[in-house]
């Protein structure tokens, strides 16, 4: 299954994968009126920093989604078609249980302005869109991309991005 990646030496944290992704998810699809629409749209990628290390971050599509195992409606579920880990907002509670499920952080709580109705909102790699992911067409440095790695191994091949891969016993906190 494709998922979008990031490729963190090439990040610049200009955000303009979380613009084009608001843009995307909005009813105007239009630049100038998406960040004033009601109700507001979240951008469902994060640009996350860490020092001089920056990348943008969103939903993995993880294969055993910690999400869908904690939404008690089934709100949060895989479709097996396409793979993608799909939150149906009509269905959501709004107790937020796969937002603390989520082991990425990807997920995040939404609160409808006229109604207070609270939903959670992740990315859905812009399903039906024939370009592929917004964010990563709009990437001035090729930052993200949109790849199938499902087969490959980080030995087969020279992937950019990050994979993410630990030995046993590896120390895996992050040293200041």
């Amino acid at each position: 299954m494709k998922r979008v990646y990031p490729v963190e030496e090439y990040c610049i944290a200009c955000h303009l994968c979380e613009v084009a992704c608001t843009v995307e998810h909005s009813k105007s699809k239009n630049i100038f009126y998406a960040f004033s629409e009601k109700p507001k749209v979240n951008s469902k990628i994060e640009v996350q920093m860490h020092g001089p290390i920056s990348f943008s971050a969103s939903c993995r599509m993880c294969e055993h989604a910690e999400c869908v195992e904690a939404c008690p409606v089934a709100a949060a579920w895989r479709d097996e078609e396409t793979g993608l880990v799909i939150i149906d907002q009509e269905r959501c509670i709004g107790c937020w249980m796969c937002i603390m499920a989520c082991p990425q952080g990807s997920i995040t709580p939404r609160v409808e302005e006229g109604t207070k109705l609270r939903v959670a909102d992740k990315c859905d790699n812009c399903i039906g869109r024939d370009a592929g992911p917004a964010c990563v067409q709009a990437c001035p440095n090729d930052a993200l991309v949109f790849e199938d790695r499902d087969d490959l191994s980080r030995k087969e091949t020279g992937l950019r991005g990050s994979v993410h891969a630990f030995s046993e016993g590896e120390d895996m906190t992050m040293g200041d």
